[in-house]
């Protein structure tokens, strides 16, 4: 990178852009934070994007180096987007492309797993990160999040199975390397905390930080589809419900070392990632 080049965070406020878009920053590096409002950000360039409105690409896009991809939200299939994006980002001069995708969605898979098995051929510098589900879920503005604080209720059909839940500062951390080390990655990642837990588990903590009783819920797969599809598209809703059904036949019960090879630092358990965000909020 030279002093003049961007680096394009797509998502800049959401959980892992906005952490990402502060990291870069308070690195001194130039950061053009794209977003559907275009909301202002301490240290970078705020524009307008929307993934279905090429016109606000080109904006988005002048002077960047670099690029950080949030899929669009709720989308079965974000390539269909996505991949015009990509090859106009290519053109313009963009180098390296760092994908958020997921610990459950492989290269060639549904939704993003295809954005994932195209990257390669689009940038010679390159990088996927795939974590697993986020602590946020239960703390920031997620479904999760908000039965929590309304109820005191998880629901999902996972069952028992166990999750490495990761903080989302671990995720931004990742990829701030991903996007500024002077060799790219040119692999996926798969990223987790420290240790397993199930959604019982999960509640028991939150139980136990906030001093409010909160517990795990256990819905059917089709229960899940059903209230899933009631805010969101019912393909994506069918896509979520078959993930709790893969995290309960134990898909997701394993750790990785690969946020501390690449940070140098461990990643945060859950408790104290709820400790933390427990603090923000009063």
């Amino acid at each position: 990178m030279t002093e003049s080049d961007a680096i394009l965070v797509i998502g800049a406020t959401g959980t892992t852009g906005s952490r990402l878009v502060a990291r870069l920053a308070a690195a001194g590096l130039r950061v053009t934070a794209a977003g559907r409002s275009a909301t202002a950000v301490d240290g970078a360039r705020a524009v307008r994007f929307d993934w279905d409105d090429p016109d606000t690409y080109g904006d988005a896009l002048a002077g960047a180096d670099r690029v950080y991809l949030i899929p669009p939200p709720g989308s079965p299939d974000p390539a269909a987007v996505m991949l015009p994006f990509l090859r106009r980002a290519r053109a313009a001069g963009v180098r390296r492309a760092v994908l958020l995708s997921s610990s459950a969605i492989p290269a060639g898979g549904p939704a993003v797993g295809r954005v994932h098995q195209a990257l390669p051929g689009l940038f010679d510098e390159w990088a996927v990160l795939r974590p697993s589900w986020f602590m946020q879920n239960f703390t920031g503005d997620h479904a999760h999040a908000h039965s929590v604080r309304s109820e005191g209720v998880i629901r999902t059909a996972a069952g028992e199975g166990r999750v490495g839940f990761v903080d989302a500062e671990d995720i931004a951390a990742v990829a701030f390397r991903a996007l500024t080390d002077t060799r790219a990655p040119n692999t996926d990642l798969i990223l987790t905390g420290p240790s397993v837990l199930n959604h019982r588990e999960v509640a028991e903590v939150l139980s136990e930080v906030t001093g409010r009783s909160v517990v795990h819920e256990e819905l059917t797969p089709e229960q899940m589809r059903d209230r899933l599809a009631a805010f969101m598209p019912a393909e994506f809703a069918a896509l979520l419900a078959d993930m709790d059904r893969a995290i309960a036949a134990g898909a997701e019960d394993r750790t990785t070392d690969t946020v501390r090879s690449v940070t140098g630092l461990p990643p945060l358990d859950f408790r104290a990632v709820a400790l933390r965000e427990a603090g923000r909020s009063r």
